[in-house]
């Protein structure tokens, strides 16, 4: 149950103001078609922290304890600092084609995922945890809670929301996963 709570609570926090949080605020916006956004998001998360969870556990496979121990500690010290990062997309306008909202939220949330922190973390917790059906559910559930109120609330709270707040919340709880690792007390 550890690996479903803590990934629910990483990528929560992780993904406050993030650009894939920032993309279905724009979505929303644009199209105001939260149903087709949200399941889109879903599928896109599913997809993209399921490839990111297998990898943790190929990594797993092939690297030492105590490497991994060291490399899981301090990425998610690297996470923090990222955090602290504020993402920003270009208001380009975003066209829906013949395919879609549904489409369209698929391949955008799959394409931004990759390489961001939220995937990254979804990598580290399943290099952590062997539970790879319950990282990759906590994550994806994790991502649902920050993404779907901002589709249902698009552009109304954002301005509003104090994102600066809660990177350095989320930044703290990434830095002391990090500091557990590394003291072998996670």
């Amino acid at each position: 149950m550890d690996a479903f709570l803590v990934s629910i609570l990483a990528v929560t926090v992780g993904e406050i103001g993030d650009k894939t949080q920032l993309l279905a605020l724009l979505l929303a916006a644009r199209y105001r078609k939260p149903i087709p956004i949200v399941a889109g998001i879903l599928v896109a998360t599913l997809a993209n922290h399921g490839l990111a969870g297998l990898f943790g556990h190929w990594i797993v496979s092939h690297f030492s304890a105590e490497v991994l121990r060291w490399a899981l500690g301090l990425s998610f010290l690297a996470i923090a600092a990222w955090t602290l990062k504020p993402d920003d997309i270009d208001d380009t306008k975003v066209e829906e084609g013949k395919y879609g909202v549904f489409l369209l939220t698929c391949v955008t949330f799959f394409l931004a995922e990759i390489g961001d922190k939220t995937q990254v973390a979804t990598v580290a917790l399943a290099a952590k945890y062997s539970e790879l059906y319950l990282v990759v559910a906590g994550t994806t559930i994790g991502m649902l809670i920050a993404d779907v109120p901002a589709v249902f609330l698009g552009k109304v709270a954002s301005p509003n929301f104090p994102f600066k707040l809660v990177r350095w919340i989320a930044a703290a709880v990434f830095a002391v996963l990090g500091i557990l690792v590394l003291l072998a007390k996670f």
